[in-house]
This record gives C-alpha cells, structure tokens and sequence, in this order.
C-alpha cells in the first residue's frame, strides 16, 4: 500500500514537472578589457511564459554555486513597476535586461581583474520550480609595471637587488635589460606574487641603468631605473609651475581683497562728515537794506554807524547764504 502511493505521487509530480518546464540559457565566455563594462547574457523561457502572472527570482552567484549571491532581484511576471532596487546605475552589479522579458542578463560595472572568473546564472518560478546555467568571464588587462626599486641588503657582501613587480592577464613575462638594450639573465630571480602579478629582480650596483620590462600578447610596458634625466626633469618643472600658479592665484587674490578694504574707510568717513554737516548746519539767507539802522548802533558814533551801513550795504547787494549753529530755536537772525 505505501509502494503504490510512493509511485503515484511520483507519477504525479513528474506529469506537473513534465507540464510546466523551465531552461536557462548563458553565453558560455565573455571577454572584457579592464575598466569597461561586462554583460553576462542569461535567458530563460518556460512552458507558460505567456500566462504566468507568479514571481520571478533571479539570483547571480560568482564562483561557487553555493556560494552568497552577489545579486537578487525578484518582481512579479505581470507588475508594471520600474526594476530600481535591480539595476541602479550606481551599483556595481546590476541587471540589464528585465525577468518579465525573460532576460536576466547581469551588468558588471568597471571590471577589475578581481572580477574575472566563473558565474552562476539562477532563475526561480513560483518559488520551487528553479534553473540555472554557469557563465565565464575574461578580463584582460595589458602589462603594467606597479613598482621598480631597489632592495638593500644588511650584509656587505651581497650586492643590492633591483626588484620589478608587474601585472597582467594574461600573466607578462619579465625581461631585464642593460643600458645597451642587451638582455640581462645572470641571477635573474621570477616568481608569482598573486594570481596576475609577477615580481622579478636583479643585482644591481650603484649608478648602473637597468630596464625592466613587461611583455603579453596583449603588448608591453617597461620602466628604467635609475629615472632619466628628461622624466626627473619633467616632473621637477610641473611641480614648479603648480607652484608658481598657487602662489599667483594668492597673490591676485590678496589684491583683490584688500582693494576694497582700504577704500571702505574713506568711503565711511565722507558719508558721516556729509550727514554731521547736514545735521549741524543751519543755512540762513540774510537781506539786509542800506537805509535801516541796527539796534544795537542806535547809541552808537555816526561815523561808526555810517561805517556799519557800508558793510551791511555791500553784503545786501552780494546776498548770500551762510552756514551757522543753531543753538537756540527762539533766537532772532
């Protein structure tokens, strides 16, 4: 009884399995140079792509299937809602397709040589019905010299060392040269330092020129020590010209702050000495006519008085306007 129920609900789950299939497709390799962009295309269809209205979850996964995935996105086959929280431009991996058209391909933003290696593509249905197919990507990076200097040694009788650590995918290889453009293999020392990295060194004695240079199929670089006269010389004249254009860009600076500066005092001054006067001042216009005598020169010598009357006269014909204090409202002009 309990082998005829086994085999019946296997018969069942295999005719619903059979009734609602679902595949993922990948592109097997994508090869990106370093710093561009990469997209992992990943597809899928199942057999009720155009009545499904249940969720799809799409997850990326970089390296191991099992591992934590670096991307999860689930939305709803029949939503109209935008895909912000999967495929934000500022994320590093993002999608750039949309699950409800079946495209679930990923973005990888400005790849680095950490990026390159094996990715999981997983896509999930009504919760139990899921797939998923791996993918690879290639990132290539030409030769790069990271570092040429030279390693002194405690004891007297070892010589220095001059060591070259370079990068690349794929791995560069090291060839040393003198300053004839000969090659170098006497003690030459090469090993990986990581998994796109290679240090190698030479012996070296003071004031000699050596070259280090790195070589891919994917070109070369190469680097001299001690540096030439003409790089030395170069950056010695770009680190004065910044320094000449800060200290003008101070200077102009300064000027124009102080201009305003000193003249904003008299500017001051000239306005509280106009506004002192107006306040201060009280202009009278004073007539005068030849034939009246003043009270004050009535008890007076007529000679003085006549003289009195002369200077009264003349100011009467030149009248005029003339500034006095004002301390008293009630007093007489």
């Amino acid at each position: 009884m309990w082998q005829q129920k086994q085999v019946f609900l296997l018969t069942l789950s295999m005719l619903i399995t059979g009734s609602f299939s679902l595949s993922v497709t990948v592109s097997s390799t994508i090869s990106v140079s370093r710093g561009q962009d990469a997209i992992l295309g990943c597809y899928f269809s199942h057999s009720r792509q155009q009545t499904y209205s249940g969720l799809i979850t799409v997850s990326w996964l970089a390296r191991d299937s099992n591992t934590q995935p670096l991307l999860i996105c689930e939305v709803r086959n029949d939503s109209r809602e935008g895909l912000s929280d999967c495929s934000a431009s500022r994320l590093k991996h993002s999608l750039s397709g949309d699950p409800r058209r079946a495209d679930v391909s990923l973005r990888i933003r400005n790849v680095a040589l950490t990026d390159n290696g094996t990715y999981f593509c997983k896509v999930k249905l009504d919760g139990s019905k899921t797939s998923q197919k791996a993918t690879h990507l290639y990132v290539n990076a030409g030769p790069e010299i990271l570092s040429l200097s030279v390693l002194e040694t405690t004891s007297d009788s070892a010589p220095s060392r001059l060591q070259c650590k370079v990068e690349g995918n794929p791995l560069p290889k090291v060839v040393w040269l003198s300053a004839s453009r000969r090659k170098v293999e006497d003690q030459v020392e090469t090993f990986p330092s990581g998994l796109y990295q290679v240090t190698s060194s030479v012996p070296y004695l003071k004031e000699e020129v050596l070259t280090c240079r790195a070589e891919s199929r994917l070109g070369e670089a190469e680097m001299t020590y001690p540096p030439s006269l003409n790089e030395t010389l170069i950056i010695s004249l770009t680190v004065s010209g910044l320094i000449l254009l800060l200290l003008a860009g101070l200077t102009v600076c300064c000027l124009n702050n102080r201009a305003p500066a000193e003249a904003s005092p008299v500017d001051g001054n000239t306005e509280v000495d106009e506004n002192d006067t107006e306040v201060q001042l009280v202009y009278t216009t004073v007539n005068v006519t030849p034939t009246s005598t003043p009270a004050g020169l009535k008890n007076s010598d007529p000679e003085e008085a006549g003289e009195c009357d002369a200077v009264l006269t003349n100011r009467t014909e030149n009248s005029f306007t003339e500034p006095r204090f004002k301390k008293n409202e009630n007093e007489t002009v």
